[in-house]
């Protein structure tokens, strides 16, 4: 009967802590988005901001924001999980794109991102019920995706894309670190 008891006390799973992945899932997004930002804004020059983001995209971006995504799913946060999969494969689509040349720009490239620019949309109406951090992110990303998939249609703003994609980086890195414990608080404006 003791042996039985020893048995089943083991049998018992014990839960195991998962870190937060948000802060890598924001920092790889953020990053990447500020480089490629940072080429559509006119600061690097395209073929050495395209070269360069191509490592970024394929792995930081694209890999580690999908790992981070299915890490979400693990702590049961739904949206997380979305976006940072999403995200991820968007990256890894960009990345791939650009080593194989097959980023061509005009509408077919507008079109991709619409999709996106939708997407985002989508998953900014989400972000209303978590804070304000969130929707600023999400906010600014919707309007850098409009501005871009705007510029591919000829209407010439995507420079002004690529200043919001650094403002979204930005605000991202900003969310990352609020999220990571560190001798200082940074708000992040609950809303629920």
């Amino acid at each position: 009967m003791a042996q039985f008891a020893a048995e089943s006390e083991r049998a018992v799973p014990v839960a195991s802590a998962i870190a937060n992945p948000g802060p890598l899932g924001l920092s790889a997004f953020a990053l990447t988005t500020f480089v490629l930002s940072s080429t559509n804004a006119g600061l690097i020059p395209t073929a050495a901001g395209f070269s360069t983001v191509v490592g970024l995209a394929l792995f930081y971006g694209g890999a580690v924001q999908v790992l981070a995504g299915m890490w979400e799913f693990r702590t049961g946060n739904t949206f997380g999980a979305t976006a940072f999969s999403s995200y991820g494969a968007f990256w890894l689509a960009v990345g791939f794109s650009i080593l194989q040349k097959l980023v061509v720009p005009g509408v077919p490239f507008g079109f991709f991102l619409l999709g996106w620019t939708i997407f985002t949309l989508l998953l900014f109406f989400g972000t209303l019920r978590i804070n304000m951090a969130l929707i600023v992110v999400f906010g600014l990303l919707f309007l850098t995706f409009l501005f871009l998939t705007l510029g591919e249609f000829g209407a010439g703003t995507g420079p002004l894309g690529g200043w919001l994609g650094i403002i979204t980086a930005l605000a991202a890195w900003y969310t990352a670190l609020a999220s990571i414990k560190t001798p200082f608080s940074l708000p992040v404006g609950p809303r629920s």
